[in-house]
């Protein structure tokens, strides 16, 4: 293609909607972490800022020199959009064409950042959660939580009963609606109560996605054999699991450096930790799980799944005519 007939493809929320379809964002968020246990794909340093407001402004990127993969996600937290009626997490993702440095595909990350970081949840559960798990325990209703529970009953059909626990422990009715029908749900009451706790007591998995301001139970509520999908940790300071649960876990992440940065390994640099990624290849039963382990997967989520996953839209766009081809000549 000549540099005047360069062209630059916009998708915007309504174009991601269409085309984001669960089957192919849990490929290409597989894809990624395949990528990444193979070293085949580089995470560059990850910028993490506060802004005024108690706003978070972030950039994840990566590349993948191999098959000309390379772009960047810039995201974060702005809570007073909530006043007008707006998203607080708000992510725009950018490929980025490495043989010249043009744009390749602008596209609204909002919803691509809940489903893949829900995939990656999904896969977490799959690996490490024990397979009789039929009981599930989450904080938060937003829309992580709700990523995360929809892509956990497609991934453990044995899962029965969710319990959910709220800030304030009221009831979130729009949230029970959404699973009516596919499991059992019940509101268990509020974060950091004797309800929590009894809640987590109660369950084989844990999700926790909040915006990671308090430690959500106690420690001694978690017991032998259940697995917890820690997500809401993903900046410098936060916190939702409890001091001295780490120390008693088997602990996994998706990018260690990271997890060790940002996640809830921050908070305990020094135990020992693995990557998922390095399961991926192995056979279920070499998978290190005594049916007493506690696991944690702390997810910070890492720019490869984002670019994985974009790709496969730029590609199903084109494909489609789907968004917005502008010319974007230089």
């Amino acid at each position: 293609m000549r540099n005047n007939d360069a062209r630059l493809l916009i998708l915007d929320r309504e174009a991601v909607a269409t085309l984001l379809q669960p089957e192919d964002v849990r490929a290409a968020v597989r894809e990624a972490f395949a990528l990444h246990a193979a070293r085949a794909a580089r995470v560059f340093p990850l910028v993490r800022e506060e802004l005024p407001g108690s706003a978070v402004f972030g950039i994840k990127s990566g590349d993948v020199p191999s098959q000309e993969l390379l772009g960047f996600k810039a995201a974060g937290f702005w809570p007073a959009n909530r006043e007008a009626g707006g998203d607080a997490h708000q992510a725009t993702i950018m490929l980025i064409d490495p043989r010249t440095g043009r744009p390749l595909c602008i596209a609204d990350g909002n919803a691509v950042t809940t489903a893949r970081t829900a995939a990656a949840g999904a896969l977490g559960l799959q690996l490490l959660a024990r397979a009789d798990s039929e009981q599930l325990c989450v904080f938060g209703t937003g829309v992580q939580a709700r990523g995360h529970v929809d892509y956990a009953l497609h991934a453990m059909p044995s899962l029965k009963r969710i319990r959910y626990v709220t800030s304030d422990g009221r009831q979130a009715p729009a949230f029970e609606t959404l699973f009516c029908g596919r499991c059992d749900i019940a509101l268990a009451g509020g974060a950091r109560t004797i309800a929590a706790d009894a809640a987590v007591a109660a369950s084989d998995v844990v999700i926790t996605a909040t915006p990671g301001h308090h430690m959500l139970f106690s420690a001694g509520a978690v017991r032998a054999g259940t697995h917890i999908n820690a997500v809401g940790t993903d900046t410098q300071g936060k916190r939702e699991l409890p001091a001295g649960l780490l120390e008693r876990a088997r602990l996994w992440t998706d990018d260690l450096p990271q997890a060790r940065q940002i996640g809830e390994l921050q908070w305990a640099k020094e135990l020992p930790a693995a990557e998922l990624d390095e399961l991926l290849a192995a056979p279920p039963a070499a998978v290190p799980r005594a049916a007493g382990d506690i696991t944690i997967f702390d997810m910070t989520g890492i720019a490869l799944q984002d670019l994985t996953t974009v790709r496969m839209l730029y590609q199903r766009a084109l494909a489609n005519n789907t968004g917005q081809n502008i010319p974007w000549p230089w």
